[in-house]
């Protein structure tokens, strides 16, 4: 048998050897795949039965019942919930969008732009216990008293990381070329990062606030340290106020049915808003690379 018999015989064996090792891998991930699928599917399938009983037109129309009272709803929740996640919207959203522009403008060899690239990947991570907590001690305990407005500034500062990061990235993917263009016909810089730059990746920019918006809307860690509940229909936003995650918290543990069967409706129409904003961030707002 010659040297290249002796070699290819060799190749062969590392071939077939790394081929089984590879069928493992593959074998093992489907597998993790389909656990994953299979609690997942159970958990949808557990919420979309005992979710669609507790749906009517009293869920939407009357507020939380007193506890040992039948029928009461949702209203005040929904409409807390809506006015939380809004305004903490419109608070994150500019901010974030600045944030991010300023990280890819000036964040190449600015030490400044590093530290704030470090902390967002710290509040990207942190618990959110722990920033309703943080709230709490500066917001809260100083005015002695629970508010919508606390609850709004703690799930703000839980969307800005998500809506700073998507849009450092996204600027990232505009082709050097086009920017080069626009400085050479004498655009000043913060007119490129505006209107040349920020412009070709608002898709991505929208999708990105679209996502810290499904990201605060099923929260209720920070709102149960900030602004924490209310049985009654209200709009102040200087008083605690009714909210879905913290209604369907207190709900769930409670021992009346007729307050569970409602926290199971509520978590329905939770999921059903976050899935149905994942799934327009995804197709509507969909972006592509610029070339």
């Amino acid at each position: 048998m010659n040297n290249f018999s002796l070699e290819a015989v060799s190749l062969n064996a590392i071939y077939r050897k790394r081929l089984r090792w590879h069928k493992i891998g593959i074998t093992l991930s489907f597998l993790a795949m389909s656990v994953g699928l299979f609690f997942l599917l159970w958990i949808l399938a557990t919420l979309l039965m005992k979710g669609f009983g507790a749906i009517s037109l009293s869920m939407f129309t009357q507020s939380t019942p007193a506890p040992g009272n039948d029928g009461g709803g949702l209203w005040n929740a929904i409409v807390g919930s809506v006015m939380l996640v809004g305004l903490a919207t419109a608070i994150s959203t500019p901010i974030g969008i600045l944030a991010g522009i300023y990280l890819a403008e000036y964040g190449e060899k600015n030490w400044f732009a590093q530290v704030t690239r470090f902390v967002v990947d710290i509040m990207l991570s942190a618990p959110s216990i722990v920033i309703g907590l943080f709230v709490y001690a500066i917001y809260v305990a100083n005015l002695k008293h629970f508010s919508g407005w606390a609850g709004t500034f703690a799930i703000s500062l839980i969307a800005i990381p998500v809506v700073v990061r998507t849009t450092d990235n996204m600027l990232k993917l505009v082709p050097k070329n086009l920017l080069e263009a626009a400085f050479a016909l004498g655009a000043p810089r913060w007119k490129v990062a505006t209107m040349i730059r920020l412009r070709a990746v608002k898709a991505g920019v929208v999708t990105g606030a679209l996502l810290a918006l499904a990201r605060i809307s099923g929260e209720t860690a920070p709102l149960l340290f900030t602004a924490l509940n209310n049985q009654f229909f209200s709009t102040n936003m200087n008083m605690p106020i009714a909210n879905l995650p913290v209604v369907i918290y207190q709900f769930a543990m409670s021992p009346y049915d007729n307050w569970r069967s409602l926290a199971w409706g509520g978590a329905l129409l939770i999921t059903f808003s976050v899935l149905t904003l994942n799934i327009l961030s995804r197709t509507l707002f969909r972006q592509k690379t610029p070339h």
